[in-house]
This record gives structure tokens, C-alpha cells and sequence, in this order.
């Protein structure tokens, strides 16, 4: 696929790279509203044969029939609301019901053992869908200081992402207020089931 450019000072290979560019692109189109620029971006990507590739290729056929007013629209349904969008996108709801709740705090302190704060102008709480994908492209790039390695990315991933995130996508792809995101939830769903295998493997 054609992903969004990344580098890193560290010496990271392209597979983590691709890693890297997903968990951004996924993190940014949950985490605001699409513009311009990344609306083109979108409209840009090149799939292949294999789930993912076609989940990206239809992201891109969506996006190319979507304007930034209808996409902006889409995502105030799903995620805002006039009250609360028709999806709650953190670890805390998923797992307890409730917000806040311990999953949360518990995250927070493998924040805190991996060094990792939370940014100053961080409008959502760490356990939102794109602060931990955010964080995920972090570790890989080494954003924090260094590149994390593969197991204490696999344990936060298994303590933290996938024990929630799959079902988060599943209910993307099946939102009613889902046009563009129908193909991000299927996207997401993938890609985190591929990171499930592999982590294992690599464990």
C-alpha cells in the first residue's frame, strides 16, 4: 500500500515502518475529523489481493465519493453527537461499561513504565482508539527515546489494545452511520487480527 510517509532516527526496517504507517493512518482518522489533505491521501491508496489490500482499496473508493462535509458529518455521528456519538471508542467503555474505570488507570501505569506521558494538548483520555494506536506508532519508531521491543510492544498490545479493539472495529463496520468507516472498521478488524498472529509468533 501507499502509506503515509514516515522516518525514524532509529534503524527500523520497512516491515515496522508499514506497522508504524498503519497504526498512524488508523489513529488520525479516529482521532478528528478527516480535511483535505487527508481525504486526498485516502482517494490515493493502492490495494492488493489480500484482505487488507482490499480493505484498502475500498477505504479509497469510498473516499473518493465522499466529500470533507459529509466525512466530517459521518464522524460527528459516530464518534460526537448531540449527546454521545453512536460509538464509545475507549478501553474503559469496552471492557467495564463505564468510563474512567480501572482499565484506564491501569493503563496509565504501563504508560508510566514504558515512559510515556500523555500530551499536553491531548483532548481525549489515553485509553481512546487512536491515543493507543498513537502510542503503538510510537513504540515502533522509538518516539519515546528508543524503539520498544517486540515483546513489551506484544505485552501492551495483549494488555491494553487487543483486549478490546477488535470488537471496536467490529461495531465500526457494522454502524449504522458508517459509510468511509464501514472500511476503516474492517481495516482496523484485520489489521489488529494480524498483529494478534504475528505477536505470537514472535513471543
Amino acid at each position: 500500500m501507499e502509506a503515509i510517509p514516515l522516518s525514524s532516527q532509529f534503524d527500523v526496517s520497512e516491515e515496522e515502518l508499514s506497522r508504524a504507517r498503519l497504526y498512524r493512518l488508523l489513529s488520525r482518522l479516529l482521532g478528528a475529523p478527516a480535511d483535505d489533505e487527508l481525504l486526498l491521501f485516502l482517494r490515493s491508496l493502492k490495494g492488493d489481493d489480500s484482505p487488507l489490500g482490499q480493505g484498502l482499496a475500498a477505504l479509497s473508493g469510498v473516499a473518493d465519493r465522499l466529500s470533507v462535509e459529509e466525512v466530517a458529518q459521518e464522524f460527528n455521528d459516530l464518534f460526537i453527537g448531540v449527546i454521545k456519538g453512536e460509538l464509545l471508542p475507549y478501553g474503559s467503555h469496552y471492557l467495564t461499561g463505564f468510563l474512567n474505570e480501572k482499565p484506564l488507570a491501569e493503563l496509565r501505569g504501563a504508560m508510566s513504565e514504558l515512559g510515556i506521558g500523555r500530551s499536553d494538548t491531548a483532548s481525549e483520555t489515553e485509553d481512546h482508539i487512536a491515543s493507543l494506536f498513537e502510542i503503538m506508532h510510537g513504540m515502533i519508531l522509538g518516539d519515546y527515546g528508543k524503539p520498544v521491543s517486540l515483546a513489551d510492544q506484544f505485552k501492551f498490545f495483549k494488555d491494553h489494545v487487543e483486549t478490546w479493539s477488535i470488537k471496536f472495529f467490529e461495531d465500526l463496520e457494522a454502524a449504522k452511520s458508517a459509510r468511509l468507516f464501514m472500511s476503516v472498521g474492517l481495516i482496523g478488524r484485520l489489521f489488529m487480527e494480524i498483529e494478534g498472529e504475528a505477536f505470537k509468533i514472535a513471543a
